[in-house]
């Protein structure tokens, strides 16, 4: 049978820094302070499937953690995250989506006066120009940040369409009762 997993020896410095990190909590760390309070208790005897059910945690976290701990010290309780997912927008798509949503929908053939955030993803989605899957809340985030939006309300179409000041709000289009 394997060995029980234990923190190794804490220095004093080490037990400060610990102490010191669960004291000054605060809800950006959450993940350093879990660490912190794992290592702390293994330190004081307490075994990992005992710390896992008091943290709400899986014991091979715990015991993860504990080992990393045990190899590189302080800096085992930071979290390493990745660079996540790739970007699937590039700068190239960014660019139409804007010089799109500038212009009328007439100009590229679409039937209708104005854009909605559901009939530019529709259009974006389904061109012979470049075609952009892009969902509704990250195309109003883009155009957010370029400063463009949309009326909010039809009756709003001739009352300066330049689009610009204003924050492009979320898509309500679907909480609309069908008749």
């Amino acid at each position: 049978m394997a060995r029980p997993v234990r923190v190794r020896p804490l220095s004093a410095d080490e037990d400060a820094a610990l102490l010191q990190i669960v004291r000054s909590a605060s809800r950006q760390e959450t993940i350093r302070v879990r660490r912190a309070v794992m290592v702390r208790a293994s330190a004081h005897g307490v075994k990992p499937p005992v710390i896992a059910r008091l943290l709400d945690a899986d014991p091979d976290t715990v015991r993860d953690v504990i080992h990393a701990f045990n190899a590189d010290g302080l800096a085992a309780l930071d979290p390493h995250w990745g660079p996540g997912c790739p970007r699937r927008i590039t700068a190239e798509d960014e660019a139409y989506i804007v010089r799109v949503a500038t212009r009328r929908p007439r100009v590229v053939r679409r039937p209708f006066t104005h854009w909605s955030l559901r009939k530019l993803a529709d259009y974006l989605a389904d061109n012979g120009v470049r075609v952009v899957v892009i969902g509704r809340e990250r195309l109003r985030q883009l155009l957010h940040a370029h400063g463009i939006s949309f009326p909010a309300h039809q009756d709003l179409e001739g009352v300066d369409r330049s689009g610009r000041g204003r924050q492009a709000g979320p898509d309500r289009g679907s909480a609309r009762a069908l008749a």
